[in-house]
């Protein structure tokens, strides 16, 4: 549909807890789902939620579908939508690793996160889902939704990084 704007750090719609989105499968919805993959895909993001673009609505999107320059050492992901996700920990597991955001161009830092999660969420067809993950791709899943609740990386960051 359309590369859209990133909002970057110090705009206050960053801030914003995100609403749930009542109708997952509406046009509205869809429209925002083909923006995010569009302005993801521009921007070589590894993840892209709704309020980065402006849209305080609780959905996300991650994965790629080959390498991506900006994290050359990650694994591939399937690209998934993630709308109204919930996060759980499994396990007192916490590691760290470096992250980088759109929205804080220029920046890494290591942050801590769950090693391992489960995520309920809906998916564009308004199934529920269920997913387990791990290492990496729990990290990109909980990078993602903190955006959803006002909260950049640099919150969580311990100060190490660039």
């Amino acid at each position: 549909m359309a590369v859209r704007p990133v909002l970057l750090i110090g705009d206050p719609r960053l801030r914003l807890v995100a609403n749930p989105v009542d109708n997952p499968t509406s046009a509205m919805v869809g429209d925002l789902i083909a923006d995010l993959r569009d302005t993801m895909a521009a921007r070589q993001g590894a993840g892209l939620a709704a309020p980065q673009i402006g849209v305080a609505l609780r959905v996300v999107i991650y994965g790629n579908n080959g390498p991506n320059p900006r994290y050359p050492e990650a694994p591939a992901l399937a690209q998934t939508v993630l709308i109204n996700p919930e996060i759980t920990p499994l396990g007192p597991e916490r590691c760290g690793g470096e992250e980088g955001c759109l929205s804080v161009p220029g920046r890494r830092a290591v942050v801590e996160r769950w090693q391992r999660i489960r995520c309920s969420y809906l998916d564009p067809q308004g199934r529920s889902r269920l997913l387990v993950a791990e290492g990496f791709h729990a990290r990109v899943i909980q990078h993602e939704c903190d955006h959803l609740d006002g909260i950049l990386f640099p919150d969580r960051s311990d100060g190490v990084g660039g």
